[in-house]
């Protein structure tokens, strides 16, 4: 997948879908999709045949029906997607992405420990240097 490769909104519904269920058809996103809104057959089959002619989707055409594979992973389209995020909204300060996150967003007892372990991992490589 090239760096440069936008990714739709729509893309990215399908890419957890892949990523969630792994290597599968069409017919198993279109379902998927179709349990929460009305979509077409046709419009997720012609969107992920776009996707992959972007890259972002591996095809197995071995058998009748192809069976197709998320190229990037979901950490690596995080990270990409948080940091335009985070340049583009919040002026590049992650403090400020996560006091926004944590002040209107409810945080659970595990995220909060997880947040402080990074915090304190963080604190650490900043010594270091």
């Amino acid at each position: 997948m090239a760096e440069e490769t936008n990714i739709t909104d729509a893309e990215l519904e399908i890419l957890q879908v892949l990523w969630s269920l792994g290597p599968v058809t069409v017919k198993d996103v279109h379902e998927n999709l179709g349990s929460t809104r009305e979509i077409r057959y046709t419009t997720v089959l012609k969107q992920m045949q776009v996707m992959h002619e972007k890259g972002l989707l591996l095809r197995d055409e071995s058998s009748r029906q192809h069976v197709y594979k998320a190229v990037p992973t979901q950490k690596t389209v995080q990270k990409r997607f948080t940091h335009r995020f985070m340049q583009s909204v919040f002026g590049g300060s992650a403090a400020e992405l996560v006091l926004h996150a944590l002040s209107n967003y409810k945080a659970s007892p595990q995220e909060l420990d997880e947040i402080r372990s990074m915090l304190e991992q963080a604190k650490a490589k900043s010594k270091k240097k």
